[in-house]
């Protein structure tokens, strides 16, 4: 009988003590974000030149930036300096992007910095074609799932999403998945984020501000303002489209 008893009382504690999955709605994500220098131009790889240049280049260069959520909402911002690029011209002109989400409102305001100028963007959420796949990995200590999907017509992206954030959003603009995206790799761009640390502070209503600072301008503006300015750029001036359309 007692031996009965200890094992009902070691049962009940098991079954007490058992990990139960949160959700979390709020919170502040850190990602890293790695760009592969050496793949950011594509000159004939067998020149003096390049070889002298690529030898006096780290290969990747990593930057940070932190993404808040709250319900409804998601900011993702510059996180922590890292020591300067000198050769900033290689990692596309999004290293200042300010990208605020309002999932209620279908809202995305943004604000970009392309080179020496700063624009402010709104539209609505646009919408991404995500397929979703079995693979599995874990981020950050929270499991995730693959998604694939393409942007700007030909461009492939991969991100890692876990439901067990119950916010829809992810770094730059990339939203739509039924989770948080803490893994996010677009290989055209030879550039990668990935979630470091989730932490448990709650952002305060005024981190969700719209910045005023800027140009106000279309995203389809944006868009002509850029390929009549890099038309003669070749695949590094393309390339700088695609980042700022993040």
């Amino acid at each position: 009988m007692l031996r009965i008893l200890s094992l009902l009382l070691l049962m009940s504690i098991s079954f007490v003590t058992r990990p139960q999955t949160q959700f979390l709605v709020k919170g502040k994500i850190e990602f890293e974000r790695k760009i592969n220098v050496h793949k950011q131009l594509d000159p004939d790889e067998d020149s003096e030149w390049y070889k002298d240049f690529v030898a006096k280049q780290p290969r990747f260069y990593t930057s940070y930036f932190d993404l808040h959520f709250s319900g409804n909402k998601t900011l993702y911002k510059p996180g922590k300096e890292t020591d300067p690029f000198r050769n900033w011209w290689l990692i596309g002109p999004s290293k200042e992007n300010v990208v605020i989400a309002d999932m209620e409102t279908q809202l995305m305001n943004s604000q970009k910095k392309v080179f020496e100028e700063i624009y402010l963007l709104q539209d609505t959420i646009g919408k991404i074609e995500w397929k979703i796949t079995e693979e599995l990995r874990t981020i950050a200590g929270f499991e995730c799932r693959k998604a694939v999907a393409i942007m700007c017509d030909s461009v492939y992206v991969v991100a890692f999403y876990t439901d067990e954030i119950a916010v829809t959003g992810g770094p730059e603009s990339f939203n739509g998945l039924p989770g948080m995206i803490l893994g996010l790799a677009i290989p055209r761009l030879y550039t990668t984020w990935f979630a470091t640390k989730v932490e448990l502070i709650e952002p305060k209503p005024t981190d969700f501000v719209i910045p005023s600072k800027g140009k106000k301008i279309t995203e389809q503006n944006l868009q002509g303002v850029l390929q009549r300015s890099l038309k003669d750029w070749g695949k590094q001036g393309q390339r700088n489209i695609w980042w700022v359309m993040l």
